[in-house]
């Protein structure tokens, strides 16, 4: 990706979301930030000399609203999600607290490609969509409440765009990190890592951004599954 162009980050008041946005902004992007915590959002923004937009990814219209603003716009980071309280066995969540992890964390990430696809193309320039996935989505693990389940949705939503767009200029790329110090984690490695290394697979034409030390057990998951094996915990090598 080359110096000077506009970049959209949405979750960009904290986090991997607020990683990127410094990562970018030392690229000498133009920034354009959105983020529901509108107080956060503004200090990031005004530090960075970025427009700020405060929105709730759950909502189509204001992702909408968010494309409207995004003029000339060739990188798009949805990034924006959450976790939830509840991080138990899958029947121990509150079906309140599904709907707002999936509607964040998934319809977030439709939202804002319905938004954002359709205005790159007619805009028929090379263009990306970098969308922040979870190790979590593709290894399942014992416990993590509706976070994990969500997180599959996504890695799911990324691949099927990434070939929806095969023959197009816009490209798409997921990032599954594991463990990050942000907000969600007092545990992991430092965002600002995971911003480095997700944007080198963009210049570098990377679909997905898995950590080497979890290939082997995403791997062995599935064939166990193929096999017709019971699922066991991954671990990492």
């Amino acid at each position: 990706m080359s110096t000077d162009y506009v970049a959209v980050v949405t979750g960009a008041a904290s986090g991997i979301g607020r990683a990127l946005a410094d990562a970018l902004h030392a690229r000498g992007a133009r920034l354009l930030l959105a983020d529901i915590d509108a107080d956060a959002l503004t200090t990031t923004a005004d530090r960075l000399g970025a427009t700020a937009v405060t929105a709730d990814v759950a909502d189509p219209a204001a992702m909408e609203t968010l494309a409207a603003r995004a003029q000339g716009v060739s990188l798009v980071c949805l990034n924006a999600g959450i976790v939830g309280p509840s991080l138990g066995a899958v029947w121990d969540v509150p079906p309140d607290e599904w709907d707002r992890v999936f509607a964040v964390n998934v319809n977030g990430i439709v939202n804002g490609l319905r938004a954002f696809v359709p205005r790159l193309l007619a805009a028929n320039a090379r263009a990306h969509v970098l969308i922040t996935a979870s190790l979590a989505g593709l290894a399942v693990f014992p416990a993590g409440g509706a976070y994990g389940p969500s997180k599959h949705a996504v890695t799911a939503i990324a691949q099927h765009a990434a070939m929806a767009l095969a023959d197009t200029p816009v490209t798409v790329s997921m990032i599954c990190p594991a463990l990050v110090a942000t907000g969600m984690s007092n545990e992991g490695i430092p965002p600002s890592v995971v911003a480095e290394d997700a944007l080198k697979a963009v210049d570098d034409g990377n679909f997905a951004l898995v950590p080497h030390e979890w290939h082997r057990a995403v791997t062995a998951q599935a064939e166990r599954i193929v096999s017709g094996r019971a699922p066991t915990p991954p671990m990492p090598a």
